[in-house]
């Protein structure tokens, strides 16, 4: 009959002009679900219903595809591609300074709002973990001596100081952070920065690691610090 109304077609998507949106949806609630490392584009296809060749069609890559899902307002390695080529034992105040001059630029608006959506969804705070560990903080963290997990632990500090100190300045505008000029804050701030990069760390006992350094963690009036080379004390057995 010609009248006949066709059932609804179900299974994959065909490659319209949704599937795109429709792949960075699934990727998106699988990254904040799983993290980066525990998904796959197979997976990403599957629960898009789409051929997992359409996943390649409009992405070369896993690293494409998240980057699609989180769309930053500015290029990290772009940002530190300056500060990652400062020695590590001097790269915290620039490091503080990069940062500081992103967020007072014309790209302020999109990192606020970036910024707000994590303090209000968990998903999009899943999804900005990972882009601060694989994207940022990696990067930021280049040529920093010390193992796997203690640049994780280093990371992770610097993370925490310098979110903080964004959140303070440009959301909950505490005074007289919020109205301070960037060269006070990074002689306020820069030393903490670099103490995490490579500074000394303390364990739960109190007891310090020199890190090989002859205890040479201190750090300069100037905001820059001397050699440090510091490691996480390990856990003691149970």
């Amino acid at each position: 009959m010609s009248g006949a109304v066709a059932p609804p077609r179900r299974g994959r998507r065909s490659g319209g002009g949704n599937s795109r949106a429709h792949i960075v949806a699934a990727a998106q609630a699988l990254f904040a679900e799983r993290g980066y490392d525990g998904t796959s584009l197979r997976e990403v296809a599957r629960q898009a219903k789409v051929d997992p060749a359409m996943v390649h069609h409009f992405f070369d890559n896993k690293d494409a595809l998240f980057a699609a899902c989180v769309e930053l307002p500015a290029d990290p390695r772009a940002v530190l591609a300056a500060v990652v080529a400062i020695p590590a034992i001097e790269r915290g105040p620039a490091l503080l300074r990069a940062l500081l001059g992103l967020w007072d630029s014309p790209l302020q608006p999109g990192l606020l709002a970036l910024v707000r959506g994590t303090l209000t969804s968990r998903a999009q705070a899943a999804l900005m973990r990972e882009v601060l560990s694989r994207r940022v903080v990696a990067h930021a963290m280049t040529g920093v001596p010390g193992t796997p997990e203690e640049l994780r632990l280093r990371g992770a500090l610097v993370a925490s100081q310098l979110m903080g100190l964004m959140i303070c300045r440009h959301i909950l505008h505490l005074e007289p952070l919020a109205s301070a000029a960037p060269d006070d804050v990074v002689r306020w701030v820069g030393a903490t920065v670099q103490h995490y990069l490579t500074g000394p760390l303390t364990s739960a006992g109190g007891a310090v690691d020199d890190g090989g350094a002859g205890g040479h963690g201190e750090v300069a009036g100037d905001g820059q610090a001397a050699p440090a080379r510091a490691s996480v004390p390990k856990k003691e057995p149970a």
